[in-house]
C-alpha cells in the first residue's frame, strides 16, 4: 500500500493547519544604527534597506517597530571621536546612551538591547585594549563592564556583550549587580565565529579591525563542540539568553545549542546573510520575498527562539499583512 504524505499538503487549509513552524513577528529584533549629528537618516550602501540614524530621527524607526510589533531593537552606536580605549562607548552621554534616553521618551515600553563591545570606538577597530598588537583579555573586561553599567543607567533593558573574551559574562553579571542593576539581563554572543559574513556591518559600523584581523578571540568556523563549550561557561558564568552569530551558515550550533541547552537562543541573521539576498533579488535571481521568508523559517526551524534581523521590519509587514 503506497504511504500518502501528500495527504497533508492538497490545500493551502491543511498545509496551515499541519505546519511544524511558524514565524510570527514577535520572533523578530531589529538592529538600528545610530550615529552623532542632526537631521540624518541616510541609507547604508552595503545594506539597502537600512540607515544610520540621528538621535532627533529615531522617532521613525521606533514608530516603524511599533507598528510591525516587533520584539525589541539591538542599538549599535558609532560616534566621532574614537581612541585607544574607546572612552565614548561608557560616556554617559555618549551616542547609544543618548538613544536610549530618547527611545525610552518615544516609547518606554519598547524593549532595548544594547550591544556591549568596544569596536566601534576603538582607533584601532579591535574590541578590547591593545597591548604589543594583542587584545589584552581582562584588562578588556573592566572596560566592558563600564560600558554595561553606563548603558543601564541609560535604561538599556537588556545588554549584549559581542567581544568574545574569556570570562566576561561573569564580570558583567558582577559589575552590573553591584551597581543595583540586578534586573537587567545579559544577552550573550556565546558562539561567535569570526566570519567573513560580517563585511558589511563592519562597513556600517567603520569598524573593521586596523591589523590584522579577531580570529584570536571570535571562533573558528571549522569546530563546533567549542561553541557547546563556549555556550555552557556563559551559561554557568549568568547569562540570561545565549546567542549563535552568524545564522544561516551555522544552523548546525544553533540546533546543538537548542539540544543541550534549555535559556531562551538568539540567532543573528547577519549582515552578509541579509546583503546577498538583497543583491539576488536586485538581479532577479530570485524571488527575494520568499527566500527571506524561507531563511527566517529555517532559522527558527533549527531552534531560535529568537532572531536578530536586518529583514526584520519587511518580515513583519508580511506576516502582519
Amino acid at each position: 500500500m503506497i504511504k500518502r504524505g501528500r495527504r497533508l499538503r492538497v490545500n493551502a487549509a491543511i498545509r496551515d493547519m499541519v505546519r511544524e513552524i511558524t514565524l510570527d513577528s514577535k520572533d523578530f529584533i531589529y538592529p538600528i544604527f545610530v550615529v552623532e549629528g542632526k537631521n540624518i537618516k541616510n541609507e547604508i550602501s552595503s545594506l539597502p534597506g537600512v540607515y544610520h540614524y540621528s538621535v532627533d530621527k529615531l522617532f521613525e524607526v521606533v514608530e516603524e517597530v511599533r507598528e510591525a510589533d516587533i520584539s525589541g531593537i539591538l542599538l549599535f552606536g558609532i560616534p566621532d571621536h574614537k581612541d585607544e580605549c574607546g572612552s565614548e562607548s561608557y560616556n554617559d552621554d555618549g551616542i547609544v546612551q543618548q538613544a536610549i534616553r530618547e527611545i525610552k521618551k518615544l516609547d518606554k515600553d519598547l524593549l532595548i538591547i544594547t550591544d556591549v563591545c568596544m569596536c566601534e570606538y576603538t582607533s584601532h577597530g579591535h574590541c578590547g585594549i591593545i597591548h604589543d598588537e594583542y587584545v589584552d583579555n581582562d584588562e578588556t573586561l573592566q572596560y566592558l563592564n563600564k560600558i554595561a553599567v553606563s548603558h543601564a543607567k541609560a535604561g538599556a533593558d537588556i545588554i549584549a556583550p559581542s567581544d568574545m573574551m574569556d570570562g566576561r559574562i561573569e564580570s558583567l553579571r558582577q559589575a552590573l549587580d553591584k551597581s543595583n542593576f540586578k534586573n537587567v539581563s545579559i544577552m550573550s554572543y556565546s558562539a561567535k565565529y569570526c566570519s567573513a559574513y560580517y563585511g558589511p556591518f563592519r562597513d556600517a559600523a567603520n569598524s573593521a579591525p586596523q591589523f590584522g584581523d579577531r580570529k584570536t578571540y571570535q571562533m573558528d568556523p571549522g569546530n563546533r563542540m567549542e561553541a557547546i563549550r563556549e555556550t555552557q561557561m556563559d551559561i554557568e558564568e549568568g547569562a540570561d539568553f545565549i546567542m549563535v552569530k552568524p545564522a544561516l551558515s551555522y544552523l548546525d550550533i544553533i540546533r546543538d545549542c537548542r539540544e543541550n541547552f534549555n535559556l531562551p537562543l538568539v540567532a543573528y541573521n547577519v549582515s552578509g546573510e541579509y546583503a546577498m539576498i538583497k543583491a539576488a533579488g536586485k538581479l532577479g535571481v530570485i524571488d527575494e520575498e520568499k527566500v527571506m521568508m524561507e531563511t527566517l523559517t529555517s532559522i527558527k526551524r533549527a531552534g531560535a527562539d529568537i532572531i536578530i534581523t536586518y529583514h526584520a521590519l519587511e518580515a513583519a509587514k508580511i506576516l502582519n499583512r
